[in-house]
């Protein structure tokens, strides 16, 4: 695949440039330059990064930081199998636990939200730092939803984190998961009240909850002008309507009331032991669209 020519390959992390140290200098170069891409195309564009990514995994996929970019790659693509396994791999060589609630998370992807469950409780989850246990606790929450189980999801998400009053780089994904579990719900009172708490900590945009606020405050966004105007003939004048003759019927067709949200009986289980959550979300937020693929070999 073309590389830019503004890219050197010199860009990407110092501790990833030196796991290429053990590749010859030419070879070391063209997997950075690949890795880069990775990074760059990531959120715009996964589908590209996936395939810088598979690049990078042919020159080098002994390469710890290559696994886990394919796997990083895969997963915003939605190919959780192939996540999971890059996952798995990555892990395997640094014997770290960081990818734990990634993993989990291609668990549900892959149609499993018990597996994810089982991985929420898992010893794994004390030696994570806080972040991957709000992390853990999202992707958590997400599975208890993925069950119908919408009031454990609510349990699972109350945490200290989530009544903290500091911000954090995770706290708004985390008020804005437990806003969104309330209205799944049929809280919305309460919903609203978390949104507006997801949009005080929003502070680069990672939510939507400023516009699931004005949602809930019934406030619409309209384009100034129609996609299929044309902007040199909006102000052109307009024949006057014909006068309507005695006989022309006035009534008006009645409009449809939009059916409010169905709230969902759900089984409250208390949250899974040392868990904290995506994708997502996204977790995540916003629920990921879900992928068949075939199991993947659980790793010991």
């Amino acid at each position: 695949m073309p590389i830019p020519e503004d890219v050197t390959g010199e860009e990407i992390d110092k501790d990833v440039r030196q796991e290429l140290l053990s590749l010859p200098k030419t070879l070391a170069d063209d997997v950075a330059k690949n890795l880069v891409m990775v990074a760059r195309l990531i959120d715009e564009d996964p589908e590209g990064a996936y395939g810088y990514s598979r690049v990078a995994l042919r020159l080098a996929s002994r390469v710890a930081a290559v696994r886990e970019a394919a796997g990083f790659a895969a997963y915003a693509s939605q190919k959780y199998a192939e996540a999971l396994a890059e996952f798995r791999a990555a892990r395997r060589m640094t014997g770290t636990v960081e990818l734990w609630p990634l993993m989990a998370d291609c668990e549900r992807g892959l149609g499993r939200p018990e597996k994810a469950l089982d991985m929420a409780g898992a010893p794994e989850v004390h030696k994570l730092d806080k972040a991957g246990q709000v992390e853990m606790r999202l992707v958590a929450a997400g599975a208890r939803r993925d069950l119908g189980q919408l009031d454990a999801a609510i349990v699972t998400l109350q945490s200290s984190e989530l009544a903290s009053n500091s911000v954090q780089p995770w706290t708004a994904r985390l008020r804005y998961a437990y806003a969104d579990a309330l209205l799944a719900a049929g809280r919305e009172d309460e919903a609203r009240e978390w949104f507006a708490k997801a949009v005080e900590a929003d502070r680069d945009g990672s939510t939507d909850a400023s516009d699931r606020l004005a949602e809930l405050d019934g406030v619409a966004f309209v384009d100034a002008l129609a996609d299929d105007e044309d902007p040199h003939t909006a102000d052109a004048p307009v024949d006057p309507e014909p006068v309507p003759t005695a006989e022309a019927s006035t009534a008006e067709t009645p409009t449809a009331e939009a059916p409010a949200s169905e709230a969902l009986e759900a089984e409250e289980t208390p949250p899974a032991s040392g868990v904290t959550t995506g994708g997502d979300g996204d977790a995540t937020a916003e629920e990921p669209g879900r992928s068949d693929a075939s199991d993947v070999e659980k790793d010991d």
